[in-house]
């Protein structure tokens, strides 16, 4: 008989089969974790996660713990297991890609995860999860192997819009741990835009009174309050994902307008908006109240975020002259900078000068680049989201039911078959931070909807991000894609079943 293909997404730098008996996870399975709380942390989560999947309790206990006849998954820490970052990732992330690499080995009675540090344990012990198999005798295993690996990319992110349609706290939480279980670590969440303002502001109270019920037509009204951010950051930094919040500005306002009325030049507030329409809303930099609330929202929003990055929006004002929308992000980016958070902006920021270190976000590749060439060369770097290949929004082809279609058709093979660092000519690789998917929520108002657009094209846009390019097929990736309604269906997620691929289901 021919032993069972290894089919793991994103795939690893280096994957060796062993001639050896698999890891079952018995029924005296132990996970043992070193003494620090990052490492408790980590094993705790395995052991949960682990426990869900066996129906049975998993105990956690520390080195050395193991008794004979137990199997055993033991989780360690230590500088020797760093796996240097391949040449293909940009120079000036790859210390922080090694500190995310790992190395497992799994055989009979014992599978060992060792990494630099914690965020490398937790995606050496996702690629144990990926592993695992329903043997006959009902238990699950994982078969002999040995692996190296090491992320291309430090940011691997997904943009979701809460803003247009609003995702509670338990959805999102489900997005995050899809996310994990691919290795992506960035989850930027939209929480502002013309139809709502979707987190609670201290210093603007108003914001969610006013403007959270809002919503396109269709879609859910709601907000995060700060229980539930700091809820949301704890969840998402215990599965190695960092939150990025979005305050959109200074277009995409309409919510702002209406809930504050002074910022506009009229003094009254607008209509509420529930329809697709943008580019027509926009701050004015010569109102008095405008520098004071800019000030406000993103000092507390600074205030409120774990992570190191604030994202500041700076997409489609249509109707703003260029002094007046470079006096704006140029002030909002000073309390961002101040606030001590590196600033993030979509392309358009590009134009202003902004401090060395500043990510700009590509969306667009269709207008002239110069700018972004420019900012590159003034020290800014790039997140790649071309929305021609990762908005996941877009319907899958023309009779998808979900969906827009103004950056065309993406099937799957569309969301796998690029190279970021190619994207913009005459920029070069180093300047590429990573890679990030997007899903908009004009059409999509439940989970179910969402998932269905992320899957299976999230996995696609996640290799992209992990996997260097030598190691990446579309072939390859097809085979291994093809399993993954095992997790999704017993995980209850609904799913899209690209024509593209022979699925096994």
């Amino acid at each position: 008989m021919q032993p069972e293909a290894i089919e793991l997404i994103p795939q690893p730098l280096r994957i060796e089969p062993l001639d050896d008996e698999p890891f079952v996870l018995g029924p005296r399975l132990v996970v043992l974790v070193g003494d620090s709380p990052d490492e408790v942390s980590v094993g705790v989560l395995a052991a949960d996660l682990l426990g869900r999947l066996t129906h049975r309790a998993v105990e956690v206990r520390g080195h050395g713990g193991a008794v004979r006849g137990e199997d055993v998954l033991v989780l360690r820490v230590t500088p020797d297991a760093a796996v240097p970052a391949h040449e293909s990732t940009p120079a000036p992330d790859r210390a922080a890609t090694t500190a995310q690499s790992y190395r497992l080995e799994a055989g009979p009675g014992r599978a060992q995860v060792s990494a630099p540090t914690t965020a490398g344990l937790l995606a050496g012990f996702l690629t144990f999860q990926q592993l695992l198999r329903p043997g006959p005798d009902g238990y699950l295993r994982a078969r002999a192997v040995q692996v190296e690996d090491v992320p291309r990319y430090r940011w691997r992110g997904l943009s979701l819009d809460l803003a247009r349609s609003f995702f509670p706290p338990d959805e999102i939480k489900v997005v995050i741990s899809l996310m994990a279980h691919y290795k992506l670590n960035m989850l930027h969440l939209h929480l502002t835009d013309d139809q709502a303002w979707r987190l609670e502001t201290p210093s603007r109270p108003r914001l969610v009174d006013e403007a959270a019920v809002g919503a396109v037509t269709g879609g859910r009204g709601g907000h995060l309050t700060i229980a539930d951010l700091r809820d949301l950051t704890s969840y998402a930094w215990a599965r190695g994902v960092t939150l990025v919040p979005e305050i959109d500005l200074p277009g995409h306002v309409n919510a702002a307008l209406r809930a504050y009325p002074e910022l506009n030049p009229s003094g009254e507030a607008p209509p509420r908006h529930a329809g697709l329409e943008v580019g027509f809303s926009r701050l004015t930099a010569a109102l008095p109240a405008t520098q004071g609330f800019v000030e406000d929202v993103l000092n507390d929003v600074a205030r409120l975020t774990a992570g190191p990055y604030v994202h500041l929006g700076g997409d489609e004002v249509l109707t703003m002259e260029g002094a007046e929308y470079t006096e704006l992000i140029a002030a909002a980016a000073k309390v961002v900078q101040e606030a001590g958070k590196t600033v993030v902006g979509w392309q358009e920021v590009a134009g202003v000068p902004l401090a060395p270190g500043a990510v700009v976000q590509l969306w667009d590749t269709r207008p002239d680049l110069q700018a972004v060439r420019e900012a590159v060369e003034s020290g800014a770097r790039l997140l790649m989201s071309p929305g021609a290949r990762v908005y996941l929004d877009m319907k899958y082809d023309a009779s998808t039911e979900l969906g827009l279609e103004w950056a065309g058709h993406i099937e799957l093979r569309d969301a796998y078959d690029w190279e970021p660092s190619a994207l913009v000519e005459g920029v070069a690789a180093d300047a590429v931070i990573g890679v990030e998917a997007a899903v908009w929520s004009e059409t999509l108002h439940d989970l179910d909807s969402l998932l269905r657009m992320l899957l299976p094209r999230l996995a696609a846009v996640a290799e992209v991000a992990w996997t260097v390019p030598e190691h990446r097929s579309w072939e390859g990736f097809r085979a291994r894609v093809a399993r993954q309604p095992v997790f999704w269906d017993r995980a209850g997620f609904a799913w899209h079943r690209s024509p593209q691929v022979d699925w096994t289901l």
